[in-house]
Order: structure tokens, then C-alpha cells, then sequence
């Protein structure tokens, strides 16, 4: 959104705002060969004198875009000195430059920097949005990837696109034509999503022995231990918000396939 944004406000032909995409500026920014554009990461850029680098450079005006655009990646890692230097900066910036701050933990910025800032919440995509878009990235791979696929990556990403694309990326590269189901669960080392609830269910039936046998297969396999951890507990979330909502439009640990067990299920189970 931020490398959009600075398209939109340098681009010589926009179109309701956005950028064309087509024009010199934004095929420069998008290839990176503009430098007037700048993304920082403040992860590794953290310092008082990073920070000092970038009070030089903003005095002087941009090159070929209209406006200078730092984009400060992970803004939350800057240390204490560094956001005081930046702290003039941002109040009274030079009309010619934007920053940018970008960060998924706004609440580990300083209140000083927050007031001299507009501030914009991102809100987590649906998972039926984020396999859609899955699916067509896999196209222009040339990997045909399944809907029920698509769907379990986007249940793992919960709401981040960034993270789907990731883990796509994972299972694109090693290079099988086709990924169903079971291929990217074994990709990745998570335990399919019947191993989940079946082991809740065993817990709720106080079946211990069955219970331990789902858990030692998860080992057996060379699953992550830690990953079955994580989607146990997002299955009892879901379980939660399904019993007080009877709502499974906001269910992120379960397929479709699931989701129906869940309706057929209802009434039947005391989980449920």
C-alpha cells in the first residue's frame, strides 16, 4: 500500500487518484530505478544515525518525481533516539516529502511520534478473498492450485495476504505442476486439519490414549510440534466464535470441507 501510495502522489497520469501504472514515474518506481522513492528497513536501520541520513537528504528537493517518499518499513524496531531525531522531521517536514511509516505493532511507537502522524488501520482479509487471489498468483506461475488448497493456506496466513503469498512461495518452489491439499500440508509440516479435531474431540471424551496417538503421529511425521500447538489453539477460537455467533463466515483454522462437518456436526458434539 505504501509503494501504491507513492505512486499515486507522483504519477503524471492518474486515473481517480491512482496511479496508471504506465507513465515514466510509476514504471520507475515500481523497477526501482527512481530514487526519490525510498524504502528503509528499520529493523536494520535503526540508529541515531541512519535516522540522521535521512534529515540531510530531505532538505534537497526530488530528481524526477515530484515528491520524495521514505517508507519506513517495521517502524516500531527504531530505537528511542532515533524516533527523537526523526521527531522534528515528521512535525515539520519539507512540503516536497512524505513519510511513510509503516509497522504491524503501532502500539510499541512513542505517543510523539503517533500525534504527528494519520494514522490508517488495516483490517485482516477474508480467507476466501486471500485463496482467490492465491489461485491467480498460482496461474501466473503455471501451477494449477487447488480451491480446498488455496483455502488451508489462507486459514494458516489468518487474514495477512503477505503471509499466504509466502507460504505459496514456499510450495511453488519445489516445483511440482499441480497442489492439493495433502501436497501442501506435507510442504509445509502441519498436521491436516483432521488430526486437529480429532484430537480435540478425544480431549473433550477424555479419551487420553487416543488423544496421545494423534499427538505422537504429529512427531512420527516430522510435523511441527509447535505449529499443531498454534492451530489446536485457533480451532478452539473457532469453536468458540462458531458457538456464540453460529457464524462460520469468520472461521480461519478450518477448510470448507470443515466447515460443513461443522453444520453436520451441530447438536451432535459438545464441542460444538
Amino acid at each position: 500500500m505504501a509503494k501504491i501510495f507513492a505512486r499515486a502522489v507522483n504519477c503524471l497520469n492518474p486515473v481517480d487518484g491512482n496511479p496508471c501504472n504506465k507513465c515514466e514515474i510509476c514504471r520507475g518506481i515500481i523497477d526501482g530505478t527512481i530514487l526519490d522513492v525510498m524504502e528503509i528497513d528499520a529493523a536494520s536501520n535503526n540508529s541515531v544515525d541512519n535516522i540522521r541520513n535521512i534529515i540531510d537528504e530531505v532538505v534537497y528537493t526530488p530528481t524526477r518525481a515530484s515528491r520524495k517518499v521514505y517508507i519506513i518499513d517495521e517502524v516500531h524496531m527504531l530505537s528511542i533516539g532515533a524516533f527523537n531525531a526523526l521527531l522534528k522531521t515528521l512535525e515539520e517536514p519539507p512540503e516536497h516529502v512524505i513519510f511513510i511509516l509503516a509497522t504491524t505493532e503501532p502500539h510499541k511507537l512513542p505517543a510523539t511520534v503517533l500525534s504527528r502522524c494519520q494514522r490508517f488501520d488495516f483490517r485482516r482479509i477474508t480467507s476466501r478473498g486471500i485463496a482467490n487471489r492465491l489461485i491467480s498468483i498460482a496461474k501466473d506461475c503455471g501451477v494449477a492450485l487447488s480451491e480446498e488448497a488455496a483455502l488451508f493456506i489462507a486459514s494458516l496466513s489468518e487474514g495477512a495476504l503477505r503471509d499466504g503469498i509466502s507460504i505459496l512461495d514456499q510450495c511453488i518452489s519445489t516445483g511440482k505442476p499441480e497442489l492439493d491439499l495433502e501436497s501442501v500440508q506435507k510442504i509445509v509440516g502441519v498436521a491436516p486439519g483432521t488430526v486437529i479435531i480429532n484430537t480435540v474431540g478425544y480431549f473433550l471424551e477424555r479419551r487420553s490414549r487416543e488423544a496421545i496417538s494423534q499427538i505422537d503421529l504429529v512427531f512420527s511425521e516430522g510435523m511441527d510440534p509447535g505449529q499443531f500447538i498454534h492451530n489446536l489453539i485457533r480451532f478452539m477460537r473457532d469453536i468458540l466464535i462458531f458457538k456464540t455467533t453460529g457464524d462460520l463466515s469468520h472461521l480461519y483454522s478450518v477448510t470448507e470441507e470443515e466447515k460443513r462437518l461443522f453444520r453436520i456436526s451441530q447438536g451432535k458434539c459438545p464441542c460444538l
